[in-house]
């Protein structure tokens, strides 16, 4: 059964680079990953079908194999901090593909986070992960500055992981 609504009006807004409701704090977090084709299409692999999330170490539990719209997320931190969400959007485009999720009732956060692999023209492959949120449990309230410094530890883990997968990849051939 699908936990309801979203928690927040702007969904989709992760699309637009830069933007951030009012009330909201923003996150950016771009990593590089490394150079070429193989790369690219390894960590987008990696990010679409939810492997970069389990190697991060969370729970990860998904009602379908691979990010698609109205595809349903719920991260577990710690062993017992659930956090639904839905994925709002997703890319699959030549060189950007990539989604983004927004919160649900019951998460500690109120807003959304977007994960993108893209390859620039000089074929260096990035992740970055955007996001804007504000705290909707009393303790990511009161977690303040700490609460906003974690997830931009968690935003770089993320690209930490996605090219330690890409790299172990390319050593194994």
């Amino acid at each position: 059964m699908s936990p309801g609504p979203f928690t927040y009006e702007d969904v989709g807004a992760t699309r637009e680079s830069g933007f951030c409701p009012p009330g909201f704090h923003p996150l950016h977090v771009r990593t590089r990953i490394g150079e070429g084709e193989d790369v690219f299409r390894r960590a987008a692999e990696a990010v679409m079908t939810w492997e970069m999330h389990r190697e991060l170490g969370v729970g990860i539990d998904v009602s379908a194999d691979r990010a698609s719209p109205d595809v349903d997320v719920t991260v577990t931190l710690a062993g017992v901090i659930k956090a639904p969400c839905r994925v709002v959007w997703t890319v699959e485009e030549h060189r950007r593909i990539g989604w983004a999720y927004g919160t649900l009732s019951g998460h500690p956060e109120c807003g959304e986070e977007s994960f993108v692999v893209d390859r620039t023209g000089d074929g260096t492959v990035w992740l970055t992960v955007r996001a804007f949120s504000r705290g909707a449990k009393w303790y990511a309230r009161a977690g303040g500055p700490a609460t906003r410094g974690l997830q931009h530890a968690y935003a770089r883990r993320c690209g930490h992981v996605l090219r330690q997968l890409c790299e172990r990849e390319v050593k194994e051939y």
